[in-house]
């Protein structure tokens, strides 16, 4: 099921509930806090990319985005034709080979089986320099559902994280949006030295 087929659709049929039209206030805060316009980061399942526009916006031209659907890409691209074609990447996550100083995460993590985050630890080590982070946001509640977007808490991912990564930060978002007031871990886990 969540699949590029099923992705795309969701796109094409506006069924982006998790879509907020904006960078999400942790994340723009986090970015504004960044002095370093050369860092590489990178968005996975980064959908329209309200983020990867801002820092973009604000002179990070070392951005990436990736994500299984072309439409969502394609809306992006449209909003923002300056940004660079070659940091669009329309692939799976899972697949990807590279470097980045920061994986920015936001919505990703949730849409995704519980079966893989395992996968999701290990390509985001290995896809990060040495001193690299996770930085973003996790859901800290169970939804229950048999489909994204899939819940969590603290404790599994204290689980999940803590034999590849220091975890730096990871307490309840102060800043969050309304409607997820409350229900969001603030993340900055940091690449371990193995």
């Amino acid at each position: 099921m969540l699949d590029k087929e099923f992705w795309d659709n969701r796109y094409k049929s506006k069924q982006t509930g998790w879509d907020i039209g904006y960078p999400s206030t942790p994340l723009k805060e986090f970015i504004d806090g960044l002095e370093e316009t050369n860092l590489h980061i990178l968005i996975p399942g980064c959908g329209r990319a309200y983020e990867a526009e801002y820092l973009y916006n604000k002179g990070f031209k070392n951005v990436s985005v990736i994500d299984l659907s072309p439409t969502a890409l394609s809306e992006f691209s449209q909003r923002l034709p300056s940004f660079s074609k070659k940091n669009l990447i329309n692939a799976n996550f899972f697949n990807h080979k590279g470097k980045y100083d920061i994986i920015l995460e936001q919505t990703f993590f949730c849409a995704i089986d519980r079966n893989v985050r395992e996968n999701y630890v290990r390509n985001s080590y290995e896809l990060l320099s040495d001193s690299g982070k996770i930085v973003g946001l996790l859901f800290n509640e169970e939804f229950g559902n048999e489909h994204p977007p899939f819940g969590g808490s603290k404790s599994e991912y204290l689980n999940l994280f803590s034999d590849l990564f220091d975890i730096e930060i990871m307490e309840t978002a102060k800043n969050s949006i309304e409607q997820r007031k409350g229900r969001e871990l603030f993340i900055s886990f940091k690449k371990k030295k193995l």
